[in-house]
């Protein structure tokens, strides 16, 4: 069988996109490929003493998968139980949303800080590609205060 000089130029130029997509699929953010900062890491949280209340240092395991970052302690529904998440930019940069349940009033502040009670706040996080850093929204200035978090990626 004879192929004219048009369906062999055809062929070739179908051949080339083929192989040109599945290079990009592999090279720019094809499930192939993870995207910077995937992996296991280690998240610790440290909150200084402010006033009477008592300053902390927690430690937990935390994911990220396809960019977005979840770091979880404790027993949902439970005193003590705490859980960050949030989208990590492509430059590492990450704006986090962090949600609890106060284990002891010794290490809330404010009020309505009691045992038991649900609280929020939000982080501002910068990731490299095997740590990061990032800092608490410290809130109302009297009951707020400064909490830092050190990310390293296993």
């Amino acid at each position: 069988m004879r192929l004219t000089t048009i369906t062999r130029a055809v062929v070739c130029v179908a051949a080339a996109l083929l192989v040109s997509a599945v290079a990009f699929a592999q090279t720019e953010g094809g499930s192939s490929s993870p995207a910077r900062f995937d992996g296991k890491w280690l998240t610790k949280l440290t909150c200084p003493p402010k006033g009477n209340t008592e300053g902390y240092t927690l430690q937990f395991d935390s994911v990220i998968e396809n960019s977005n970052y979840r770091g979880e302690r404790g027993t949902a529904g439970e005193g003590g139980y705490l859980l960050v998440e949030g989208k990590i930019a492509k430059d590492g940069s990450a704006k986090l949303e962090a949600n609890g349940i106060v284990a002891s009033r010794k290490y809330a502040r404010g009020p309505l800080a009691h045992k038991g009670e649900e609280y929020s706040y939000k982080v501002k996080a910068q990731f490299q590609d095997t740590e990061g850093t990032g800092t608490r929204d410290e809130g109302l200035g009297i009951v707020g205060r400064a909490c830092k978090f050190d990310f390293v990626k296993q």
